[in-house]
């Protein structure tokens, strides 16, 4: 059957997707898929058989597998019953703003055919909160088995004052119907955003967020750290995270390096994919060592194999996610990780994905590196 949806997109969809405009493909697909969901019946988006080694217990959830997508592809909560159709044991929705707005100027994604990467410089075009928070209570009412994950970012025109007003108002509306939210400071695409990766700010977010009454389950909250901090900004950082007792962390987002991880094209904003690979990972391990094991990690950048996802896990990653692997390669990709990542296991002597977490790093023993 995998093999067959790869003929499939490989052969007759990825080369009339690739004609289109990078952007314009990506609507186009979302597109079809909404229209889908209104006329296939509920069965149809049943989970896929699940494989017990690759089950994962983090912050009391279960996740029957730990592939995700990344947030970026479905910004509007467009398409969930698909994301759990392909495959994935959870998906990350957004990045949604309080306020409907488009972004920044079009064109704003760019490909990287030979390198399997993208540039995007989209700035959070989102159909805000209210939008997002009826398409999020339609796919609950569902009682899907997938995890929903949140994304959650400020409007662009909100200054510094009002940036933490706007993390709180979305978790206020939205964070009772997501299993874990994610804090976006790092994306490169909104004016100042990353400023807010400083420890005495993130904080004040995290803080602020707790202190805040809201009505049903309060979600564990996560922040997404981007890769071009710093070692010793990033272990500041994740010093903070300890101390604070932060939920997660998220590693990384989009980077603004160019020739350092072979790309020469000058398209403004972050690069994704094959390109971001080792650098995300690096990221992962320094987060890994510098918390000691003690703070679950959803490693993202450049998967597009069940060794890429493999390589994010034993660097540190409990989970992990990605978005241009699912442009490059199909829906099929999901799947084939997690039959490739159960290979991996068995042939390392791993029973469980736990076991594998961190086994690359060293600097912190295996009994450190067990995280409930």
């Amino acid at each position: 059957m995998l093999r067959a949806v790869d003929i499939l997109y490989g052969r007759l969809l990825r080369p009339v997707f690739f004609r289109l405009d990078a952007e314009m493909s990506q609507k186009t697909a979302l597109a079809i898929l909404t229209a889908l969901e209104h006329i296939l019946p509920v069965s149809y988006f049943a989970s896929r058989q699940e494989e017990p080694e690759l089950s994962v217990t983090r912050w009391g959830i279960h996740f029957s597998n730990p592939i995700g997508l990344g947030a970026g592809v479905d910004k509007n909560a467009s398409a969930a019953l698909f994301w759990q159709k392909f495959g994935f044991g959870f998906a990350e929705l957004g990045t949604v703003v309080p306020k409907r707005q488009d972004g920044n100027p079009k064109p704003r994604i760019w490909r990287l055919p030979d390198q399997e990467g993208l540039v995007n410089s989209l700035g959070f075009p989102s159909r805000g909160c209210e939008w997002f928070l009826q398409r999020v209570s339609s796919y609950r009412e569902r009682q899907m088995s997938m995890k929903l994950a949140l994304n959650l970012g400020p409007n662009k025109d909100s200054d510094a004052s009002q940036i933490v007003r706007d993390y709180v108002k979305l978790y206020i509306k939205l964070g009772p119907l997501s299993d874990f939210v994610v804090i976006n400071v790092s994306s490169p695409n909104t004016p100042g955003l990353r400023s807010w990766q400083a420890p005495e700010r993130m904080v004040s977010i995290i803080e602020e967020l707790r202190s805040t009454t809201i009505e049903g389950r309060r979600p564990p909250l996560l922040i997404k750290f981007g890769p071009d901090l710093e070692p010793a900004k990033l272990h500041d950082l994740c010093t903070a995270a300890l101390e604070h007792k932060i939920d997660g962390i998220v590693a990384s987002n989009t980077t603004l390096q160019r020739a350092s991880i072979g790309v020469q094209a000058d398209y403004p904003g972050g690069v994704s994919g094959q390109p971001l690979m080792e650098l995300a990972r690096s990221t992962i391990r320094q987060i890994y060592e510098s918390t000691g094991g003690q703070i679950p990690i959803i490693g993202v950048g450049g998967i597009a194999s069940a060794e890429d996802a493999y390589a994010h896990i034993r660097a540190g990653a409990s989970l992990v996610e990605f978005c241009t692997g699912l442009i490059y390669h199909g829906p099929s990709l999901p799947m084939s990780i997690r039959g490739g990542l159960a290979r991996l296991l068995k042939k390392d002597g791993f029973g469980c994905i736990d076991e594998a977490v961190g086994t690359d790093n060293w600097r912190i023993s295996k009994r450190q590196s067990s995280v409930a």
